[in-house]
């Protein structure tokens, strides 16, 4: 039923991954009580009550402080303001988070070297090797025990239940999600499309159309259009993972407690060889680029919303739009390649009604309506230089549109356990194809055109041993 009605790509993955951080920068280890970090008034104040914060089973944690260890601050620096979750933190329940600063490629070594040496540390960003491969390593511990102070039986998670059970692992749930996050999009010109004389994929999504089908086509006909002398291309950009995921199925299957492999799927056969059909008529370009490009040879730009805002800076009278990547032909829905917000509770941490308090205010900040509109009043402000250059901008048309593909009411999220599985399955190493993970490989192998895996036969067969092994030491708790 449809539910509307009702690279390279190593470093585009990269990109896209760490589209949480993006705008943060790595600051040195501080304090709760630097208030130099703080600004004394905000651009966008929050008007909080507390019985409607704290909900029905308030707790008492004013006056403590987190330790959130982590690549970038929930504290607001360089003068920005405060975000609303750390603002009824602070305001309405009294308690701070002490920030411990790492870099991206040492965190994990991080937490690992804390938790043995017994430091305090109390909450860690999520991040997809959490479950299963982190929750084996002793490194998070359950969230179950604190439910009722996040609110779970009050009406807070409902839209959000079917996500949190995805992640449900030996019976408890150890990642909460408080939203869906940085989806993967496809970024057009309907001015370019109008030119073409090709539809507009977004009134083909609303209409439940917007599939691969309907993307082949466009593409082909854009591709076969161009003047002699000039090369054209169909897509560019990051998406060889939402071509798998817009089928609803996955390479790790998880039921009854136990993994098993589910690469000979038919339908992830069809969007392997969806992949191939891309590259075979030379309708992908390959290179690099961080935004959609401003010479009008290419029909879409598939990346992390990261990049929409840029996109718009150098498009400028292009009149840019957004979409989610098409389905599949026989999906009857929407599966949406994106990530996920939450916090983990670290292992060991003694302060987790406390992360769950916080956990808890950023829900309510992505909920409530009247901080929903205080959200989309700072994502509307132009970014600009201090010169007064714009550097990035989004226009209400463009974010109403992303709110409504993040809405699980219309899309359904999809996670895999197979990048949850640590390195073999979803590890990068220097990224070629001999050094990276089994996930990376199977989306993007066929995309680049690798010589030594030139058909899915090929590359499923190279691959569904290391799969199996792995799938059987997690099944064995190793």
């Amino acid at each position: 039923m449809n539910k509307l009605r009702r690279i390279f790509a190593g470093l585009a993955a990269l990109s896209w991954l760490m589209a949480t951080v993006v705008s943060c920068q790595d600051k040195e280890t501080s304090t709760s009580e630097d208030n130099s970090r703080y600004k004394t008034e905000d651009e966008f104040s929050v008007d909080a009550n507390e019985e409607e914060v704290k909900g029905e089973d308030p707790v008492d944690i004013s006056g403590q402080t987190i330790t959130w260890l982590a690549d970038y601050d929930l504290n607001p620096q360089n003068n920005q303001d405060r975000s609303v979750a750390l603002s009824l933190f602070e305001d309405v329940y009294g308690a701070k988070v002490n920030y411990v600063q790492t870099s991206s490629a040492e965190k994990f070594e991080k937490l690992a070297s804390m938790i043995l040496s017994g430091d305090e540390v109390d909450m860690f960003p999520y991040e997809w090797d959490a479950v299963p491969n982190g929750v084996t390593k002793d490194q998070y511990q359950p969230l179950d025990p604190y439910f009722d102070i996040m609110g779970m039986d009050d009406g807070l998670w409902d839209d959000m239940e079917d996500v949190i059970d995805m992640f449900e692992y030996n019976g408890e749930h150890y990642v909460i999600p408080y939203t869906v996050s940085n989806p993967l999009l496809i970024t057009y010109s309907r001015k370019l499309m109008e030119s073409a004389g090709l539809e507009d994929p977004y009134e083909l999504y609303l209409d439940g159309k917007w599939d691969w089908d309907a993307m082949m086509k466009m593409m082909e006909s854009f591709v076969s259009g161009a003047d002699e002398g000039k090369t054209r291309y169909g897509i560019n950009g990051w998406f060889g993972q939402a071509i798998v995921q817009s089928t609803g199925h996955t390479v790790i299957n998880y039921d009854d407690g136990v993994f098993s492999n589910n690469i000979n799927d038919p339908e992830i056969e069809k969007a392997e060889l969806l992949m191939q059909e891309i590259v075979s008529k030379k309708l992908y370009d390959p290179e690099w680029k961080d935004c959609f490009p401003d010479d009008g040879s290419t029909l879409f730009f598939a990346m992390g919303d990261w990049s929409l805002g840029k996109s718009n800076q150098k498009n400028p009278d292009a009149d840019l739009m957004i979409v989610p990547f098409p389905k599949a032909p026989d999906a009857d829905e929407y599966y949406l390649c994106c990530n996920f917000a939450a916090r983990m509770l670290v292992k060991g941490s003694q302060k987790g009604e406390a992360v769950a308090a916080y956990i808890r205010c950023e829900r309510l900040a992505e909920t409530q309506e009247d901080y929903k509109k205080l959200k989309k009043q700072k994502a509307l402000v132009v970014q600009k230089t201090a010169s007064g250059v714009v550097r990035s901008f989004v226009t209400e048309e463009q974010y109403d549109a992303l709110q409504s593909y993040l809405d699980t009411s219309n899309v359904t999220p999809m996670f895999d356990f197979g990048y949850g599985m640590g390195e073999r399955m979803y590890g990068d190493g220097d990224y070629t194809y001999e050094t990276r993970g089994v996930m990376d490989n199977l989306t993007t192998a066929l995309l680049e055109g690798n010589e030594a895996v030139d058909s899915w036969a090929a590359l499923r067969d190279a691959w569904t041993g290391v799969i199996d092994e792995e799938v059987k030491r997690f099944n064995s708790g190793q």
